[in-house]
Order: C-alpha cells, then sequence, then structure tokens
C-alpha cells in the first residue's frame, strides 16, 4: 500500500502540512517531539539502572538458613482463664 508512494507525492504532502501548519508551528512540534523523545529515552534508561541495581542488591542478600519459624519458640495465643 505505501509501496506505490512516490517523491511526487510526498512532495504534494509536505506542502499541504506547510500549508496547514506554518514553519514556525512545525518548528515547535520538531522540538517538542524531539524533547518528548529524549525525555523517554532518559526515563527508560533509569528504570533500567534502577531495575539492574535491585536485582544486584538482591543477588547480594543469601537465605539465612540458621533459623526458621519452626525453631522459635510458640505462643500461645489462646490463654484459658
Amino acid at each position: 500500500m505505501l509501496s506505490n508512494i512516490g517523491p511526487f507525492q510526498l512532495l504534494i504532502v509536505l506542502v499541504i502540512v506547510l500549508a496547514i501548519f506554518g514553519t514556525k508551528r512545525l518548528r515547535t512540534l520538531g522540538s517538542d517531539l524531539g524533547s518528548a523523545v529524549k525525555g523517554f529515552r532518559s526515563a527508560v534508561s533509569d528504570a533500567d539502572k534502577e531495575t539492574t541495581e535491585q536485582i544486584g542488591d538482591q543477588s547480594k542478600k543469601d537465605a539465612d538458613f540458621d533459623s526458621t519459624p519452626a525453631d522459635e519458640p510458640q505462643k500461645d495465643h489462646h490463654k484459658k482463664a
């Protein structure tokens, strides 16, 4: 479907977009889009760092097999009066 679009058709679309929005609006739109993409990339990389740090913190902690809940003295919650 898109393979039939040639350079002449793209030029017509570009002229129509320029006529509707104007060059100033397109520059503003381009810079806003660029800052949005930059913010998205920053958020994704921060999330990746946080996930990597959490995984690293969990791998440093070993399970404590020296004491288990069965070793603790049981409390009598139902005392008879």
